[in-house]
């Protein structure tokens, strides 16, 4: 597979559809389509998964990927996240079950849908360009603020985005999530 992360990704994606799962595509994968491509081992899908999907997801998926169904039920039970590694090329799939909470709907409401060109059309839905860069401080924060590649990914789709972004939704956002001081100390290495 020569575009690999999304061909593989859009396997998941596509029986997330079906089954009527909210998701989108967040991480590495979303912030080099929106900002400065990099290399990555794994994709992250964000959904909003319940028991009652675990059984139709898992035969939809296990002829294509390894899986372990305990840890999927353990993760959506605790909100948390569990991977499944493609049979083929053993590229992995990182799928988070987060809490409910405003942010994360307005992050599935505000997903938006990237159409690729493979053997066929393939269209899934990212996160958007304001949601990367929130969703990647928030990130940053957690993890001790770092992380250069996370810190890289929020100025690439910064620096790639300027113009387009819906500077009121970030700034609102990020006081929301209580990055606001990153969001700035960003904006002001742009300048």
């Amino acid at each position: 597979m020569q575009n690999e992360p999304i061909e593989v990704t859009a396997k998941v994606t596509h029986v997330l559809e079906s089954l009527g799962i909210p998701y989108l595509i967040g991480g590495s994968l979303a912030s080099t389509l929106y900002g400065m491509v990099r290399t990555t081992q794994d994709s992250d899908i964000v959904t909003e998964m319940r028991l009652e999907h675990l059984e139709p997801f898992v035969l939809a998926l296990q002829d294509d990927f390894y899986m372990d169904n305990e840890m999927i039920a353990e993760s959506i039970q605790r909100h948390s996240s569990f991977n499944i590694i493609h049979r083929e090329s053993m590229f992995k799939v990182d799928v988070f079950i987060p809490h409910p909470r405003p942010f994360l709907q307005s992050q599935l409401v505000r997903a938006q849908n990237q159409t690729f060109l493979f053997e066929s059309e393939v269209s899934v839905k990212f996160a958007s360009p304001e949601d990367i860069i929130l969703a990647k401080l928030e990130w940053y924060r957690l993890g001790g603020e770092v992380s250069e590649r996370q810190w890289r990914d929020i100025l690439g789709v910064l620096k790639t985005r300027a113009g387009e972004l819906d500077l009121d939704y970030l700034r609102k956002w990020a006081n929301e999530l209580k990055v606001s001081d990153l969001l700035e100390r960003a904006f002001k290495n742009m300048e």
